[in-house]
This record gives C-alpha cells, structure tokens and sequence, in this order.
C-alpha cells in the first residue's frame, strides 16, 4: 500500500537502504532499537517489553534491540552511512538515543559521514523518581546534516528543547512509541515539501508527523505488525486530510 505522498516498505533498513538511488532524500528521521537495556548479556538479551515495561506484553516485541555497546556502533555506523548515501546534500539526520548509548549514537553519526550539529533533548515532564537521584527525565535527539547547511532553507528557528510527557501506555501502538507533537517538531528541520525517510518506522509517527506538517514519506519497518499498523495510520491520515480538503 502507497500514496503520493507515502509508502513504505517491509524488511531489513541495512539491506533496503542499500539498495535506494544515492542523493533522493531531503531528511532522516528515526527512533532505532537503543539497545541500552540490560547490564549482562543475558539482561540485554531479554525482550523488550521486559527491559522497558517491566514485563508488559500489551505491545508486539520490536526486533534489533540486544547488541552490546561495540555491535550499537558497528551496526549504527552501517545504517548512517547508507542513509547518508540516500540523502542529497545539505540534508538533514534527526535520530533519537537515551542517555547510556549518547556518545555511541555521536560517534556512529559522525563515522557514517554526517556533520554532527548538536542534540535536541526531548524533555518528559512525567517520569518515574528514585530517591537520592537526579531523575532520567530526557532522551535526546542527534541532529546532523549532509555537508554544509545553507541558512537559506526556508526553515525556521527551530526550538533547542522539545517538551512533551511519554505517550500514555493506553494510547500506544508501540513499545517506544514518541509523542506526535514532538515529531512534528523534529520533521520542520527538513525543507517544506521535502522526503522524509524513516528506517525504523515503527507504528509510523515519524510518517504521520510529516505528513502533518507538508513532507512527504517513506519509511521501512521489519516486524509486520508494526508494518501493518504504520500503513493503516498513515493510510487514515491522509484519508481525513483528503476528506477535510473536499469540504
């Protein structure tokens, strides 16, 4: 299932990536497993429900999530430097990582060709205390480009810090699932009208959020449920963006 203005695709990133025509992308925007849960193999290894919901199984299992802090970097140097390979110059990379796998996550950006520019927080207003401990209250956003970055993109300032509390687990379609409005915030720093690529699409808010604010789409996603559940969002989408259109 496409639109003009969307698709997406079923399989491994690395291997899909690798086969795109170099220079088609304006912007990535991802959310990659962060392979951060768990001190032992054996604790790294479990599922992720277990590592990041204490056992919730409400959600299909997302895949990729049990590399060590060596086989993170290998692997995310792989996959950025296709993406680069995919994306013209002057684009952009947004992705996100918790605070365990930040300086991997740099690392991998800046080994895969991309300029690091810098790391947005996604602040969470909400989040679990621990007496005697500052609370974990961010993830961030590693942002880079293709090259230079010519400040005559027609994109706006975009704000350093993006605030939003964690999807409610009733809401969620994904284990990981982001907040729409910090999406759409993060999608503004790829050029009105431009594509977005999404190589870990999840439950396809990265897709949704673009489309909602004028880009266009083209995620991949290896779980086929998540496959299935990204194409009937997006696919509802741009219905009632249609059917609002027409009345």
């Amino acid at each position: 299932m496409q639109h003009k203005d969307w698709s997406l695709r079923e399989g491994d990133s690395l291997e899909l990536m690798n086969k795109l025509e170099p220079d088609t992308v304006d912007g990535v925007i991802t959310d990659p497993p962060y392979c951060s849960g768990g001190r032992t193999s054996s604790e790294r290894l479990a599922a992720p429900s277990k590592k990041y919901l204490g056992g919730n199984t409400a959600y299909p299992e997302f895949l990729g999530d049990h590399r060590d802090q060596r086989g993170f970097l290998a692997w995310c140097s792989l996959w950025l430097a296709a993406a680069w390979r995919a994306t013209r110059e002057s684009g952009v990379l947004v992705t996100f990582i918790d605070w365990r796998m930040l300086p991997t996550m740099t690392d991998a950006v800046q080994a895969g060709g991309w300029i690091w520019r810098g790391i947005v927080p996604w602040y969470k207003p909400w989040c679990r205390p621990q007496l005697g401990r500052f609370r974990n209250a961010c993830e961030f956003a590693v942002w880079a480009s293709k090259g230079p970055l010519p400040l005559d993109r027609k994109v706006p300032v975009l704000p350093g810090l993006v605030t939003a509390p964690p999807v409610p687990r009733a809401d969620r379609k994904h284990v990981a699932q982001k907040p729409m409005s910090v999406m759409r915030e993060l999608v503004r720093i790829v050029v009105p009208g431009g594509l977005v690529r999404d190589p870990f699409a999840g439950a396809g808010t990265t897709g949704l959020a673009a489309l909602a604010e004028g880009r266009r789409f083209i995620g991949i996603e290896m779980h086929p449920t998540y496959a299935a559940i990204s194409r009937r969002r997006l696919a509802a989408a741009v219905r009632f963006r249609e059917r609002g259109a027409t009345e």
